[in-house]
């Protein structure tokens, strides 16, 4: 047997992706894998922000083409990087285990504290609003790029500080760089982040990957994007949801930010209603948003 499996050309989606080839070949001796990248309209155009240019699905337009065309069997995607309303002939079909969630500050190399003269960089506005509240005196500046990308911005002085992923940086190896790791009580992070994705094809037989999907991870992951979807939310939007699971029950805590509004609010629920505790927040956040 010999599966194709889509992926980003990044370093990061390529460690992504061997994540899930390991997880296969330590399973299975019988089949064969080969790794199919590709660059994406949203690696390409980087001088714009995601909201100017069409949003998190620029990320997965040609991967979700390969997978149509039968060029690839699977695609490996950072479950934040997908679009909230994905293709219903294109389902995510395995949810691997969380890493750490959270976000992190990193700063220049040889540099132990943030340069105030200089921005620090994201261009996530879920981000900005909440770094806002944490650090008021400085500036801040978009910045895009695979992380290898903004992390030889920041050292060439561009920026004082970068706010990433600390899942991400965990998988490239470079952890020694984290300066601080920002609870959720100071940033919310993003919808899904730390979950590694696997879309597949509707009709298609994946019940040899089914030992891959992370039961908690995919309660949390659907009842985030349950919250994110019900506000009509996608990058565009500083809006977020953190889900975490203890014992039976799901933690889920919903933020949206504008100009008039800030808004954090935290419920729980049994686990098993994780679709229908994202929402119903969600409808408690239309009834606070002006």
């Amino acid at each position: 047997m010999k599966i194709k499996i889509g992926s980003r050309e990044s370093k990061l989606a390529v460690e992504q992706s061997n994540i899930v080839i390991r997880e296969i070949k330590e399973k299975y001796s019988n089949i064969d894998i080969e790794l199919v990248t590709m660059k994406t309209t949203g690696d390409i155009i980087l001088d714009k922000t995601l909201d100017k240019i069409g949003g998190k699905g620029l990320f997965i337009k040609e991967l979700d083409r390969a997978l149509i065309d039968g060029k690839t069997d699977i695609s490996i995607h950072s479950l934040k990087d997908m679009p909230i309303d994905i293709d219903d002939s294109l389902p995510i079909i395995a949810y691997l285990k969380r890493e750490n969630p959270l976000d992190v500050l990193i700063l220049p190399k040889g540099i132990s504290y943030i340069n105030i003269k200089k921005p620090i960089g994201s261009s996530s506005k879920r981000r900005v609003y909440q770094l806002k509240k944490l650090y008021p005196e400085y500036s801040f500046k978009p910045i895009r790029g695979n992380v290898l990308t903004r992390l030889e911005k920041l050292d060439k002085g561009e920026y004082s500080a970068l706010v990433l992923a600390y899942a991400g940086i965990k998988r490239l190896g470079l952890e020694d760089r984290i300066y601080k790791v920002f609870s959720s009580y100071e940033i919310i992070p993003a919808c899904g982040q730390g979950i590694i994705a696997i879309q597949g094809k509707k009709g298609q037989d994946y019940s040899y990957l089914k030992f891959l999907n992370d039961k908690n991870s995919e309660y949390e992951a659907k009842c985030e994007r349950s919250f994110v979807k019900e506000l009509n939310g996608g990058c565009s939007l500083p809006i977020s949801a953190f889900a975490r699971i203890k014992e039976n029950n799901i933690i889920l805590k919903g933020f949206y930010a504008d100009e008039n509004n800030y808004v954090i609010k935290e419920v729980t629920g049994n686990k098993e209603d994780y679709e229908k505790i994202g929402i119903n927040l969600a409808k408690e956040f239309k009834g606070i948003i002006k």
